[in-house]
């Protein structure tokens, strides 16, 4: 079954840090862009981040920038989400997900999510 599984997810205090991991199975994620969205308690999903397939080159919503980094070890067929100084703000679903325009995608721009979600890992920051 071909699928993206989301986890790393939890609770934590702000200013801590969490680490999200997307594995694939039934591909390779090795041609794959992927992005990260996440999605909070009434308010529509909106995009994080994206790491190109090509070179690694990466995207980062304002809102996040200088404080999460995304990376991929295609050894692993995994890509993660590294989050540091974590904010409430941060509290949501966080999905990923395999990119429109995929072998295209440079990560100089925002990313459009393709295919269906997943069940996403929650992530809240409270203390």
């Amino acid at each position: 079954q071909v699928q993206l599984v989301e986890s790393g997810g939890g609770l934590v205090q702000p200013g801590g840090s969490l680490r999200l991991s997307c594995a694939a199975s039934g591909f390779t994620l090795d041609y794959y862009a992927i992005g990260w969205f996440r999605q909070a308690p009434g308010k529509e999903r909106e995009g994080v981040s994206c790491i190109s397939s090509s070179d690694g080159s990466t995207y980062y919503a304002d809102s996040v920038k200088g404080r999460f980094t995304i990376s991929r070890d295609n050894a692993k067929n995994t890509v993660y989400l590294q989050m540091n100084s974590l904010k409430p703000e941060d509290t949501a679903v966080y999905y990923c997900a395999t990119v429109v325009g995929s072998y295209y995608y440079t990560g100089d721009s925002p990313c459009s999510p393709f295919g269906s979600w997943g069940q996403g890992t929650q992530v809240t920051v409270s203390s």
